[in-house]
């Protein structure tokens, strides 16, 4: 066992039992994943003015401060236990079920799990005392919240969803591109379209990764862009949703672009297939041209054995990118560099890897919506 690293499966199970994340509802199994934790939303939640930061206060003392803030932030309350509707474009706050009684060199970060980024679905943690989201600070010990933005879709959630995760992280987790590459050299970590190990990886601080606008497909679907106008998305129902209600598909073109119009959302693919062993944890962040144009991740978690198998036998899986340009039109071309992953350590191998045998649903993705959408 490292003395450093994310904390995998069976250590966030005892951290469970030491009550280092404590919950007054049982927690489940399918909560516990190979390198993170499913945080379930609670009972009620509060319909916002605006998003805000708590700064140097406790987040429901936020919620009704009219001397700060002119008026109280919440607008209303909705009772979510038999489920409820949260609209298209307006901001929600969420108490979580857990909270937290962190020691001090354990730390915490959140993301949202990749079924709500595919569904354009802006969620982030929030903590008492923070300026900053989804960053939990070493030791901190209280309440968490998750603030909620549909943004293409109005959906109707449940008390008892997940819609983000976090990791634990016990002192430096940080993998150096020395070790990346030696990793690469060792197992293969990158594969191209060809199921063929890459030769041609750029390391900095992480693993670049490149979008793919020619598409394997016999029918030319290289990415699907959300419609404007559909009907409300039940995050309880699987498998259950036409896509093309709700999303238009985006064909290959012979020059091998893709001009992104301003605030719209698309899924898309990698050109590359990653593989994460299993001693490993993955993260994928923006790639930017240094103009702020796009934002090419929602959801970024990618646990150990993802596109790898608990024995080594897949040769990586595409990484879906979630897409949206801001401000002007973006073009785009076939192996351009979209993202980065960021590699950790974990303290030790977790007892229970990313794949099917655990009910994971994307180990064989390639352009593939969320979870609630029929296979087409």
């Amino acid at each position: 066992m490292r003395k450093s690293g994310i904390l995998s499966y069976q250590l966030l199970k005892k951290a469970v039992q030491d009550g280092i994340v404590r919950s007054d509802a049982p927690f489940s199994e399918g909560q516990f994943q190979p390198a993170s934790l499913d945080l379930r939303l609670g009972p009620k939640a509060y319909r916002l003015v605006s998003s805000f930061l708590p700064e140097n206060k406790k987040v429901i003392e936020r919620l009704h401060m009219p001397d700060i803030y002119g008026s109280d932030l919440v607008m209303y309350e909705i009772d979510i236990t038999q489920g409820g509707i949260l609209e298209k474009g307006h901001v929600y706050l969420i108490p979580l079920k857990e909270e937290l009684n962190l020691p001090r060199d354990i730390k915490g970060r959140a993301n949202p799990k990749s079924t709500t980024g595919r569904l354009d679905i802006f969620a982030r943690v929030i903590t008492d005392s923070n300026p900053r989201f989804d960053d939990i600070a070493p030791g901190y010990r209280g309440r968490l919240f998750v603030e909620v933005m549909p943004r293409s879709f109005t959906i109707r959630v449940k008390e008892g969803l997940s819609l983000v995760q976090i990791r634990l992280v016990k002192g430096s987790s940080e993998v150096s591109d020395n070790r990346l590459k030696t990793l690469h050299r060792d197992v293969k970590i990158l594969y191209d379209h060809r199921l063929r190990p890459s030769r041609d990886i750029r390391f900095s601080k992480g693993i670049f990764m490149s979008v793919d606008l020619s598409g394997e497909k016999k029918d030319g679907i290289i990415g699907y862009k959300t419609k404007k106008n559909s009907h409300v998305v039940d995050l309880t129902r699987i498998g259950y949703y036409n896509i093309e209600d709700f999303w238009e598909p985006i064909y290959r073109n012979s020059r091998g672009t893709l001009i992104l119009e301003p605030e719209e959302f698309y899924i898309l693919s990698s050109k590359e297939r990653i593989r994460i062993p299993p001693q490993y944890a993955a993260e994928m962040v923006a790639y930017e041209a240094g103009s702020g144009e796009l934002r090419t991740h929602y959801a970024g978690f990618f646990d150990p054995g993802f596109g790898y198998g608990r024995d080594g036998e897949v040769k990586g899986t595409k990484a879906v990118m979630e897409v949206r340009a801001h401000d002007v039109p973006f073009m785009v071309s076939d192996g351009q560099t979209f993202c980065k992953l960021l590699f950790e350590r974990l303290v030790e191998i977790p007892q229970k890897v990313y794949g099917p045998k655990i009910g994971s649903s994307y180990q064989y993705q390639g352009i593939t919506l969320s979870k609630h959408f029929k296979n087409p």
